[in-house]
């Protein structure tokens, strides 16, 4: 086992993956069907020879530069592990920002809270909200019939499926009501710097998850009157951006009528959240 690892390791390395190592234990791991720290640890641990050829059919994808979550079909992102597919924008660490930001702004967590996610995608923000406020109901939108089909796939696993509905959308267009929570991690990437990114993230995430036109502030701009429309007295707004983009998107929630809004930075120390509160 331990030799198979660190070839796999050694190839992995070979096509510039950092987490060459890492991840090598964990297809590994996947293989067998066991926790990581549970891999056997005898160096001369062998391999059935189907669980080799499994291993080996990981490994050409991640030598691709397949991400581990496509491969594994799955992504840990704050207490759960939320199913991922080609049609799914990974979920990140960084959106992480967005959770603790609404929930460290909320004095009642309590409340029956009505909330919105919009291109809720996976449904990572959605139903981790819910999952910590126990007695709020959600609605995700998402332009994506494949990506919805993920996103309540989440909600039944994680048993949230009572208090969260999913809906074909384009922002907010046709929808009605208010909301005490409105949030979203629209695509924010300006369209002639996708390509550059890592492969991981040019080959295989779905694009439409990623433009945001030309300077990357187009979905802000469709989104945001929207959101001061549906957002109730009171109620809260959040957004994550990408590096840069904080001044200007805040520029954008104040001249649609929901000034003063704060900033929250990532572990890098990235502006990555903008939130604001209506007054009542």
């Amino acid at each position: 086992m331990g030799q198979a690892i660190n070839a796999a390791a050694e190839r992995l390395a070979e096509a510039g993956i950092d987490t060459a190592h890492f991840d090598s234990r964990l297809m590994a791991a996947e293989v067998l069907g066991v926790e990581m720290r549970r891999l056997p640890a005898s160096h001369h641990a062998e391999l059935s020879p189907e669980d080799a050829a499994r291993l080996a059919a990981m490994l050409d994808r991640r030598a691709a530069r397949e991400p581990m979550s496509h491969i594994l079909g799955r992504r840990g992102f704050w207490t759960h592990d939320f199913l991922v597919t080609k049609d799914t924008l990974d979920p990140r660490p960084d959106t992480e920002t967005l959770i603790e930001a609404v929930l460290g702004a909320l004095d009642d967590r309590g409340r029956p809270l009505r909330l919105v996610d919009f291109g809720t995608g996976t449904g990572c923000i959605l139903l981790t909200l819910l999952s910590e406020l126990g007695h709020a109901t959600g609605l995700g939108i998402d332009a994506s019939e494949a990506a919805l089909a993920v996103a309540g796939d989440n909600a039944e696993r994680l048993g949230l499926a009572s208090r969260a509905q999913f809906r074909l959308g384009d922002w907010g267009w046709g929808l009605d009501g208010v909301f005490d929570i409105i949030v979203s991690n629209p695509p924010y990437i300006p369209d002639g710097d996708i390509d550059g990114l890592e492969p991981e993230v040019s080959r295989y995430e779905p694009r439409s998850a990623l433009a945001g036109g030309a300077d990357g502030l187009d979905c802000y701009r469709a989104l945001i009157p929207h959101m001061a429309r549906l957002l109730v007295p009171g109620g809260l707004a959040a957004l994550e951006v990408g590096a840069g983009q904080a001044s200007d998107v805040a520029a954008m929630l104040a001249a649609a009528g929901l000034p003063g809004a704060g900033f929250r930075c990532d572990l890098g120390g990235i502006e990555r959240c903008v939130i604001v509160q209506r007054l009542k």
